[in-house]
């Protein structure tokens, strides 16, 4: 999960004001995590204590706490939370029942199909032994806000590509599997998207887009200087794409580490040694 992160923070300062500079500055000076880490941490906290055999009712307001705890405790220096989703988190008495078209009685979905339902999801594509599993949880994670078919497709897309990668599966077998569940369109040049890819915070305006740009990369830095340098959503495109290329090229530049570890509260660093991140840390006390 430290590629989304990563990923997250160099992103951070480029969503405002999108580069195309493959060769842009990866970490200026106000770089620093955002709601997409927050929330990656948050979904990452619930699927380590969540059963998943429990009933769905209990596993949606363990996430909801959890996600909800995590929002107030721990405030996000960068970015900040669409205004959907801040309705959803801080007042849940605003929320309106799309069904009905009349005040909700809580905390509900609103058939969101943003991309912060993709964004969110890597811890998922880590901690499950089979797909079957992997999507059905990638589902919950979503589905507790992000409850559109587009919405819930973009955060299985995402946990499904981690899975696959993590397992050793090849790029081009990542881009079939991706292809024909999901029906993304990923032969799409990466040159193409440089030259006319622009502002999109859909799913399916972005989980593609990410995809691409880790499928097009040599590495992980490439990925995500690939990612951020298409424009758009910067740093939830290169929390997507991070997030994938770890998971593939299983080894991330020391300095990017050392950055992310240096912004990053005990509270997270907590929940990656809970997943098992230490692994590859070049400095083992770095947690």
């Amino acid at each position: 999960m430290l590629g989304a992160i990563i990923g997250d923070i160099a992103g951070s300062v480029y969503e405002g004001r999108n580069t195309k500079d493959y060769n842009f500055e990866m970490f200026p000076r106000r770089s620093n995590f955002t709601d997409d880490t927050v929330m990656t941490m948050a979904v990452a906290e619930w699927a380590m204590k969540n059963d998943i055999n429990a009933d769905a009712d209990v596993q949606t307001r363990l996430l909801e706490e959890t996600m909800v705890d995590m929002a107030i405790n721990v405030p996000c220096p960068m970015g900040g939370y669409g205004g959907g989703f801040h309705t959803w988190l801080f007042h849940p008495e605003r929320l309106i029942d799309y069904h009905t078209g009349k005040p909700a009685s809580g905390r509900c979905p609103y058939n969101s199909w943003g991309n912060g339902s993709a964004m969110r999801t890597s811890a998922i594509g880590w901690l499950y032994g089979d797909m079957g599993t992997t999507l059905r949880v990638a589902e919950t994670a979503a589905a507790i806000t992000h409850n559109h078919p587009e919405g819930i497709k973009g955060a299985q897309a995402v946990s499904a590509a981690i899975f696959l990668a993590r397992n050793g599966a090849s790029k081009d077998d990542i881009k079939e599997f991706i292809t024909a569940k999901f029906h993304y369109n990923l032969d799409t040049p990466w040159k193409y998207l440089h030259k006319t890819y622009g502002w999109d915070s859909n799913c399916q305006g972005t989980v593609p887009q990410a995809v691409i740009s880790f499928l097009s990369s040599g590495d992980f830095e490439s990925a995500i200087r690939r990612a951020i340098s298409i424009g758009g959503d910067s740093d939830t495109l290169a929390c997507i794409t991070g997030s994938i290329a770890e998971a593939y090229y299983k080894s991330i530049p020391e300095y990017m580490v050392e950055k992310a570890m240096s912004l990053i509260p005990a509270r997270f660093k907590k929940v990656l040694e809970m997943m098992g991140e230490k692994w590859y840390c070049y400095d083992k006390n770095i947690l």
